[in-house]
């Protein structure tokens, strides 16, 4: 296991560790996604109806949302990257399983397996960044690591799902596994242990909860994604209902995936000088395209200038957030965090709920009218939030230069440096 971080060593960025973050966010968002790909060739080979299998993709998210809490609770005090290399072999273990059983029930239980490392690894990755990072390129670092989410929703899945016609959906699946297999051996080689003091408090889900702008973030950011995904998820309706052709749902759908790292290089250069006027933008920004979309996006240039739009806008939105729970939840921030995990589970399956709804009693072409709404009601949070949620940054006006209240301030949950580094910015929680 490589040595604990150093307070030399805090003053770099990690560029190697950050980029292999970043392949195993695409690999688990690969994962979550890959069997919507390949729905009819699974439910043929394991002998069970198309919405039996779907039940491997609606499986996976229904056991985020139970265990997410109560696994990151328990595995607490395992080491930051011990615990984020044993969550990739978990992958592996999963996907290996899912390619090579030929019951359903096997296959299910595997996934479900997945599913708990899923929900592991986003509450335990985004503190782990704010660890190994100097201060003032937290939000850089997120942007590089958080790219491999918007690489898995724009080429991952559809590149799995491919391969899945090319090799099979088992092969696929097992590609996935020793994909896994690589990744957490470079992560054990690449990521730099990080280590508690004795004194650092334990997570509580309780106390996260109570610290001023927590809450405000775990309802805002949900709502977000709710809107995202009322639309994203009827989004083929929406384009032929528009009168588009079908090559424009793929096509769509792949500028969506790209404007999104797009956004996030935007947000990694904003996010941490200016988080409050750059998020206050890009929400404005999405609502305005959702309302929009009726209008404009009934030509295809029309409407792949809008979806590039949402992408960009949408891809920022994650960043800025991200930064936003992590400075709320101050010593809690990994509470925090598991918090916002579980909550943008149910912000995303309410999100299909309601497009469905809005899909069903108003028409495909007031999808994204619907979709607004939420976004609206976090736009209102965000612009209320100004003092603990989403505060300014040290180039906004009203800032306020406190070293308590920032991403990376010292606490109790700081990385084991010497006493003379822990003055320092880079010696964070």
């Amino acid at each position: 296991m490589p040595p604990a971080t150093s307070a030399s060593a805090r003053t770099r960025m990690p560029f190697g560790a950050l980029l292999v973050l970043s392949m195993i966010g695409f690999t688990a968002i690969t994962t979550e996604l890959l069997p919507s790909g390949l729905l009819p060739q699974i439910s043929a080979g394991l002998n069970v109806s198309e919405p039996v299998a779907g039940y491997l993709t609606a499986g996976y998210a229904a056991v985020i949302v139970a265990t997410v809490i109560p696994a990151a609770m328990l595995l607490s005090r395992v080491p930051r990257h011990t615990l984020l290399v044993a969550l990739v072999l978990t992958f592996a273990v999963s996907n290996a399983l899912v390619g090579l059983v030929s019951d359903f029930g096997a296959a299910l239980a595997a996934r479900l397996v997945g599913g708990i490392a899923h929900g592991l690894l986003w509450t335990t990755m985004a503190p782990f960044v704010a660890r190994i990072v100097p201060a003032h390129k937290v939000g850089k670092a997120m942007a590089i690591v958080f790219s491999g989410n918007s690489l898995g929703l724009a080429i991952g899945a559809p590149l799995g799902t491919a391969l899945g016609g090319l090799i099979g959906w088992r092969a696929s699946f097992l590609l996935l596994a020793g994909t896994s297999v690589v990744l957490a051996a470079l992560a054990m080689w690449l990521l730099p242990a990080v280590r508690r003091i004795p004194d650092a408090p334990r997570p509580s889900l309780r106390k996260a909860a109570t610290q001023p702008g927590v809450m405000s973030v775990a309802i805002a950011w949900p709502l977000m994604l709710m809107a995202h995904f009322a639309l994203f998820t009827f989004i083929a309706p929406f384009l032929r209902e528009a009168g588009l052709p079908d090559y424009s749902i793929t096509l769509s759908l792949t500028v969506l995936g790209i404007s999104g790292l797009v956004g996030i290089w935007i947000a990694g250069i904003t996010v941490d000088m200016r988080p409050r006027r750059s998020l206050l933008i890009t929400t404005a920004v999405v609502a305005v395209v959702f309302l929009l979309l009726p209008l404009g996006g009934v030509t295809v240039p029309g409407a792949l200038v809008l979806m590039a739009v949402w992408g960009a806008a949408f891809g920022a939105i994650g960043i800025y957030n991200q930064s936003a729970i992590l400075r709320a939840g101050k010593e809690y921030r990994e509470a925090a965090n598991g918090l916002t995990v579980l909550t943008i589970q149910l912000g995303i399956t309410v999100g299909a709920l309601y497009g469905a709804a809005a899909l069903t009693t108003a028409g495909p072409l007031l999808v994204p009218v619907a979709a607004a709404v939420p976004v609206a009601v976090a736009l209102v949070i965000v612009v209320t939030g100004h003092r603990h949620a989403y505060p300014p940054g040290p180039k906004e006006p009203g800032y306020a230069a406190t070293e308590q209240g920032a991403v990376g301030a010292p606490d109790k949950g700081a990385v084991d440096v010497p006493a003379a580094a822990a003055t320092d910015a880079s010696a964070r929680a």
